[in-house]
């Protein structure tokens, strides 16, 4: 997957880059169970009966039609706070998608809030720290622009890929979420580089409208 890039960087007819604006969530980790199953099984300790399949279904809906994960101006604990309510109101509207009218007690929203700030529940996908080390060595400066919260920082630290990073830009910090060329804009900014120098690295379609809002060229990972 990641590796293939270094093909693309000599086949496409773009500026050879200066650096890498990478997403994070399903280009460099990865779940290693879908959400449906985890949360049918912290749900059950709270005596819910939950199908992981609907839950998987619920969950990509609420989270393609959710506000941007995005604080401007807060920081601390009242970012903390926002984040928490934010990931809050999705589970519970991803339980009332599959029947459970209340969308569940708060203790459950707050268990897999902190669940998935479990390293253990992530995985790095395996051609990611070679291909790191790889355009380091090229000369090439990386940075995470993500759709996340501050977990991710976090997690980035616990699988020793902070190493290679120039810079982290997490949505729910920047104030901005892709789409938004924000983000982009801030991660290039740390990096003392203009739209020209960098391309961008995902798998959405949010990374890709992102980029070029940005200016940036866009190469889309496509995983399983």
């Amino acid at each position: 997957m990641l590796g293939m890039l270094d093909a693309e960087v000599n086949r496409l007819d773009w500026p050879r880059p200066r650096a890498l604006l990478l997403d994070a969530m399903g280009t460099l980790i990865g779940l290693r169970a879908s959400v449906g199953t985890t949360y049918a099984a912290v749900a059950a300790e709270h005596g819910l009966q939950l199908d992981p399949v609907a839950v998987d279904q619920a969950f990509r809906e609420v989270y393609r039609a959710a506000p941007p994960l995005a604080f401007p101006g807060l920081a601390g604990d009242e970012l903390e706070r926002a984040e928490r309510d934010w990931w809050s109101q999705r589970i519970a509207e991803v339980l009332r998608g599959v029947g459970e009218q209340e969308g569940g007690p708060p203790a459950l929203h707050q268990q897999l809030f902190d669940l998935y700030a479990d390293p253990q529940l992530w995985r790095v996908y395996d051609e990611v720290p070679a291909a790191l080390a790889r355009w380091r060595e090229q000369g090439l400066r990386l940075a995470v622009v993500s759709n996340f919260d501050q977990r991710l920082a976090r997690l980035l630290e616990a699988f020793d890929l902070l190493r290679w990073l120039d810079g982290v830009i997490l949505s729910s910090r920047a104030g901005a979420a892709k789409p938004s060329a924000r983000p982009f804009q801030l991660a290039l900014e740390q990096l003392d580089l203009a739209p020209h120098q960098a391309w961008h690295v995902g798998d959405s379609p949010e990374d890709e409208a992102g980029a070029r809002a940005a200016g940036l060229p866009c190469v889309l990972v496509r995983r399983p």
